[in-house]
């Protein structure tokens, strides 16, 4: 319990300890809510973005004063179907905590926000979903090494209710700003509420899988390639052991963000939800479907990269093999002459042709002649 009291202490700060809130007024009446984090915030009213930019606080005060002025709207939204998008990267704590306060977002959630490294998951808080997305950027290189980056990760966290959503963006890439304007330019689909832009992100996300996963499959037909050439030399079968491993590790980081969305996903497209518009879940379907193909393909690449391992390996074996033979050949060639030397480096007196006037000439022809027959006999075989 007391976990739970810090944690509400951290995301509704008051002012009992001599504290302003993050939505306070000073007393000119400026607003001083800490914006470093907000990226874009605005709000919409049947699809059309009200202004360009406004603080949160300006925003909030604008909701709320239509839901004063008009009717709900569809889902239980303020009037007009207005709702706001807020949206930031990488908030500290002290950032996110005045917007968490006044949205009462769960503490639990806003930690998982803040810190981020989170699996992709979905979660309910009573009125509010807390969605969090595995963002993944292809890393171009010139040449796949044993230490390239091939992947790389960021995360996109969303709070969703009935007439808000707040994006929570971690990591260099995956911005939204694109999706943002891209929306804005079809009011009818954003006048479905937070939900569809909710469905938007999730299809962007999915959609950046797919092109990873194209880059990632012609990586590893290039590592294919090269491990099966005929012109692969031996001293590049350890690089090519190196790379396949190497990539091997980027694909498991990529499955950690694949494989965990499949049920998000599953919930988010089958089962009814008063914060997403039926409509809109229609849509996110056909991104289930999509999820579903991409880890699919990852799974695919996992078992390849293990059967191109496994080949490499085998081939490396090989190798050691054939070099052994050669070793061996080679060594059972030199016996010939080491053992007749030896025989004849006895100190005896009596031994075979010591007095022969040819007798040198004639060791060195029958060493010669064995050592050639033995060379041509490996030679027939393979060894050699």
């Amino acid at each position: 319990m007391s976990m739970i009291r810090d944690l509400r202490a951290a995301v509704r700060p008051t002012l009992r300890r001599g504290g302003r809130s993050p939505y306070a007024h000073d007393a000119s009446g400026a607003d001083t809510t800490a914006t470093s984090a907000v990226v874009d915030c605005a709000v919409y009213r049947d699809g059309r973005r009200e202004s360009r930019h406004m603080t949160p606080a300006e925003a909030l005060r604008s909701l709320r004063s239509g839901e004063r002025q008009g009717p709900q709207g569809p889902q239980g939204g303020t009037g007009g179907g207005a709702f706001v998008w807020i949206g930031l990267h990488e908030p500290t704590e002290r950032e996110f905590s005045g917007i968490a306060s006044e949205f009462g977002l769960h503490p639990l959630a806003v930690e998982d926000a803040v810190h981020a490294h989170q699996r992709p998951k979905l979660e309910r808080y009573d009125d509010s979903l807390f969605t969090v997305f595995k963002t993944i950027h292809y890393v171009e290189h010139a040449e796949l090494t044993d230490s390239s980056e091939v992947v790389e990760t960021g995360e996109v966290m969303c709070f969703t209710g009935r007439d808000y959503i707040i994006t929570v963006r971690h990591g260099g890439q995956g911005s939204l700003r694109t999706l943002r304007h891209r929306l804005e330019d079809d009011p009818e689909l954003l006048a479905k509420g937070p939900s569809a832009v909710l469905h938007a992100i999730a299809d962007q996300v999915v959609d950046g899988y797919l092109a990873v996963a194209d880059a990632v499959q012609d990586d590893i037909d290039e590592v294919e390639i090269q491990v099966f050439s005929e012109s692969a030399g031996k001293g590049r079968r350890g690089r090519d052991a190196g790379r396949i491993y190497q990539l091997k590790r980027e694909v498991l980081e990529f499955k950690r963000a694949v494989s965990p969305l499949l049920r998000p996903m599953q919930l988010l497209s089958e089962r009814p939800m008063r914060l997403i518009d039926p409509d809109i879940q229609k849509y996110f379907r056909d991104v289930a479907d999509h999820l579903t193909r991409v880890n699919e393909q990852v799974l695919s690449f996992d078992d390849l990269l293990n059967s191109i391992l496994q080949a490499n390996l085998a081939q490396a074996t090989v190798a050691q093999n054939e070099d052994m033979r050669k070793i061996t050949s080679w060594a059972a060639i030199f016996a010939v002459p080491t053992m007749i030397a030896g025989i004849y480096g006895m100190n005896f007196e009596y031994m075979p042709e010591l007095q022969w006037r040819y007798g040198y000439p004639a060791v060195m022809a029958v060493i010669v002649g064995i050592c050639y027959a033995i060379h041509r006999g490996f030679k027939r075989n393979g060894w050699l």
